[in-house]
C-alpha cells in the first residue's frame, strides 16, 4: 500500500446513507392527514344535509311525472309549498295570489296559459287533457323556487 496521503490507491467507495423512509410519516404530513379529513368530513355532511333538504323536491317531481291533469298538478304545487314554506304564508293563498307567489318564489312569471289553466282547470270542468305548459312550469317551480 502507498503510503503517500494523495494517493489515488488510497480512496474508497462512498458509503450512501440509507433511503429516507416513508414510515413513520413526519408530524406535518399527520396535521395534513387530519385537515384533510376534517374538510372532507364536513364537504360529505353538508351534502348529505342538502341532499336530504331536497328530498321533498325529488318526491313532488317523482308525483308530477305521474299527474295527468291540471287539479293534480295544482294539488302538488299547494303539498311542494307547504312543505317548504310556513303554513300561515301559503295555505290561504288562491287564484291570482296563489299565482303571483309561485312568481315571486319562482323567481320567473307564471305564462298566461299556465295561469289559465290553474285556475279555470282546478275549479271549473276545464279540458283537463290539453294541460300544456303546466307539468314544465311546476317542474321548474319544483326545482327553482328559493327556500327562506
Amino acid at each position: 500500500m502507498n503510503t503517500d496521503p494523495a494517493s489515488l490507491d488510497n480512496l474508497r467507495e462512498i458509503i450512501l446513507p440509507p433511503p429516507v423512509p416513508w414510515w413513520p410519516l413526519a408530524a406535518g404530513w399527520w396535521v395534513l392527514l387530519g385537515l384533510l379529513t376534517l374538510v372532507g368530513t364536513i364537504a360529505a355532511f353538508r351534502a348529505w344535509r342538502t341532499w336530504r333538504a331536497a328530498a321533498y323536491r325529488r318526491a313532488a317531481l317523482r308525483k308530477l311525472a305521474a299527474a295527468a291533469n291540471a287539479s293534480a298538478i295544482a294539488e302538488i304545487l299547494k303539498r311542494t309549498a307547504l312543505v317548504a314554506y310556513p303554513r300561515k304564508d301559503v295555505a290561504a293563498l288562491s287564484g291570482a295570489a296563489w299565482l303571483a307567489w309561485l312568481a315571486e318564489t319562482g323567481g320567473r312569471p307564471v305564462p298566461a296559459i299556465v295561469a289559465e289553466t290553474l285556475t279555470l282547470g282546478v275549479f271549473a270542468n276545464h279540458d283537463d287533457t290539453n294541460i300544456g305548459e303546466v307539468p314544465a312550469f311546476a317542474a321548474d317551480w319544483i326545482r327553482s323556487h328559493t327556500v327562506p
